[in-house]
């Protein structure tokens, strides 16, 4: 029964959520601290998530970390990306295009793992109404 409610595909939809969601934090900050001075721009490692994901998925184990908690290795643990930014005379080196663009692109993301999770939950929905 648990192998029914509890599949894989909703484990790695539900990382992927609380992904986006911590992600889409992080992005909104750099926004909101654009014209801060000093301020060095912050993104959680996708790859870093995505390979987590990817061996969570492969060996059927836990979620990869409760939502409340971050480790040193966890992938959804806040970390410093090397871009290819300016550093302006400010000091800071936040773009707004670049964020923006990684915003649009988290949303998608977002996006699509509610849509793929909805679609999971019709599919459950039909399997226990017995119609086709």
């Amino acid at each position: 029964m648990s192998g029914i409610l509890n599949p894989p595909v909703f484990n790695a939809l539900e990382q992927t959520l609380i992904f986006a969601q911590r992600r889409h934090t992080v992005l909104a900050g750099n926004l909101a601290n654009i014209s801060t001075p000093n301020y060095q721009a912050r993104d959680l490692s996708l790859p870093n998530f995505q390979e987590a994901l990817a061996q969570s998925i492969s060996a059927q184990q836990q979620p990869l970390a409760s939502p409340g908690l971050a480790s040193k290795n966890d992938p959804l643990a806040p970390v410093r990306i090397a871009q290819e930014n300016l550093l302006y005379h400010d000091g800071s080196d936040n773009q707004l295009e670049y964020s923006v663009t990684e915003l649009a692109k988290n949303q998608m993301l977002h996006s699509t793992a509610i849509n793929l999770l909805r679609s999971q939950f019709r599919m459950l929905e039909t399997a226990i109404s017995e119609r086709v």
